[in-house]
């Protein structure tokens, strides 16, 4: 028996560590989402505004409520996003209505790939997509500081190198 392990641990299995993302994904999302929603706000407000008279700018207030509640569901979002390495697989869970939990065993990973577009580039992230024999069952960890997105594409190569071997 190891050392400093409860006594019913050889039975049950330990609750996994779940890793979230970083901040920098929540702040690139509210900015976009605060760039194209105040860009409809001021066409939606000037407009009206300009062409049918000032009442009509009340439709300004609808992307405004839109971008209030996006807001805070960016948030939840963020927040339901998470990954725990276990021995023998990846769990990627997500969701904030529907959860979902994607089990990618390690042996079956075919090509493991970091992604940066322009502006995840410009918020020092990346994402890593991970790539299986099923289509369907591909699964992608978005938002990840490079460093930790190289980190885990190496680990995640390695180890599915090392389960494939067997196959």
């Amino acid at each position: 028996m190891e050392t400093g392990s409860p006594p019913s641990a050889g039975t049950a299995r330990a609750e996994p560590v779940w890793t979230g993302l970083p901040p920098g994904l929540l702040r690139m999302r509210r900015l976009l989402l605060v760039v194209w929603l105040g860009l409809l706000t001021l066409a939606a407000g000037l407009l009206p505004g300009l062409l049918a008279g000032p009442a009509w700018a009340a439709f300004a207030l609808l992307p405004l409520a839109l971008m209030a509640g996006g807001w805070v569901m960016l948030e939840r979002n963020w927040r339901s996003w998470r990954y725990t390495e276990r021995s023998d697989d990846l769990l990627i869970s997500r969701g904030v209505l529907w959860r979902e939990t994607t089990v990618v065993p390690y042996g079956r990973m075919q090509l493991v790939e970091v992604t940066s577009g322009p502006v995840e580039r410009h918020f020092g992230l990346a994402s890593v997509q991970l790539h299986t024999a099923a289509a369907a069952s591909d699964a992608r960890i978005p938002g990840l500081d490079p460093a930790e997105a190289e980190r885990l594409r190496d680990r995640l190569t390695e180890l599915g190198e090392a389960r494939s071997a067997g196959l």
